[in-house]
């Protein structure tokens, strides 16, 4: 099959890569409709060391399952299904917690012998705990938006659900990629009166408002906190979608004390400031990876019937073998994110 695979910073490369099979009775094998590339996998394809394996990329997916293992019980071939961003066995304490993302036997697409999902196939740990079977046909028109809760929408929701956000209130949502796109459907859909996303791309924080931001504030830095407190007087919700040190010190610039800050953004730093004048204020930090499986069935009405359209995130669409591509045009900010069709 042809896939993916990240080589070092800026050098992903399509190639032929061998054909998944059933390791173990647990798992599925899914042929790919649909997948895309991930605003974290812009991550290592800026810093990410050379090597000469390579990486298999990509772990957001949808496919059609072409065979399952001797165990799989709730699915079958010529299934479509949706896979979450990390697979996971759904029985263990923490999946039954919610926190599927902490599953003691689950894993991540790309490492420990498992395909990226940016390929022509994929080999599904744990099938019938990870996947979710989709009542529409593979031709579907809602694929991009299902294919969203493999991650993106599942993301924002994590963000706007950790920040508590409830009817009638006033939310920051700081980062006008699609993660944070997703972030402002989440925190509308919830019931928040005012939402205002911090971006300073026209075309995404345009977009923003069609999903539900009421105020755009552009400006970064101080001068964005200056803006924000400006608009809000001081925000009790905040969903920081970003990852870098500048959009935590804007979450805790704007925030009110007594506040809560939810971080979605995978950290590109180690230490922030969270000493006495944080601990005074009493915010709550909170947020983290999301735990897509716990949420796939519940969003899933809602882009079945329209409620929600995450799938106007991906606002072009690449041929596989145009995967280099996909991802120098989303690096280049030229796309706001891609969608690969095998």
């Amino acid at each position: 099959m042809r896939a993916a695979v990240m080589y070092g910073a800026g050098d992903v490369r399509v190639e032929d890569r061998p054909d998944p099979k059933i390791v173990k009775p647990s798992d599925a094998v899914v042929r790919t409709v649909a997948a895309c590339v991930c605003g974290s996998d812009l991550w290592p394809y800026a810093s990410m060391p050379a090597t000469d394996t390579g990486r298999p990329m990509g772990h957001e997916f949808l496919g059609v399952i072409e065979e399952t293992g001797a165990e799989v019980t709730g699915l079958k071939a010529g299934d479509l299904v949706v896979a979450p961003f990390t697979y996971c066995d759904n029985t263990c304490d923490y999946c039954a917690r919610g926190l599927h993302i902490s599953c003691r036997d689950g894993g991540r697409y790309g490492f420990d012998g498992v395909d990226g999902g940016q390929g022509e196939a994929v080999r599904v740990p744990h099938a019938d705990g990870t996947l979710v079977k989709l009542p529409v046909a593979a031709d579907s028109a809602l694929v991009p938006s299902l294919l969203a809760l493999s991650d993106v929408m599942t993301t924002g929701h994590h963000g706007a659900v950790t920040a508590g956000v409830g009817r009638g209130d006033t939310v920051l949502v700081i980062g006008d990629g699609a993660v944070g796109l997703c972030a402002v459907i989440a925190a509308r859909r919830l019931g928040a009166e005012r939402i205002v996303l911090a971006g300073r791309h026209t075309q995404r924080t345009d977009l923003g408002t069609v999903f539900g931001a009421t105020d755009v504030a552009a400006e970064r830095g101080p001068e964005g906190v200056a803006r924000i407190r400006d608009l809000t007087g001081g925000v009790g919700k905040v969903i920081e979608a970003v990852g870098t040190r500048e959009a935590l010190d804007t979450a805790l610039g704007t925030v009110l004390d007594g506040g809560t800050i939810s971080r979605l953004g995978v950290p590109q730093y180690e230490q922030g400031p969270l000493g006495r004048p944080e601990f005074l204020r009493n915010i709550t930090l909170t947020g983290g990876a999301s735990p897509a499986r716990a949420y796939i069935e519940h969003l899933l009405p809602d882009v079945l019937d329209g409620t929600i359209d995450p799938g106007r995130v991906f606002d072009r669409q690449f041929a596989l073998d145009e995967a280099p591509d996909a991802y120098r045009a989303m690096a280049e900010r030229r796309v706001l994110k891609a969608l690969v069709r095998p």
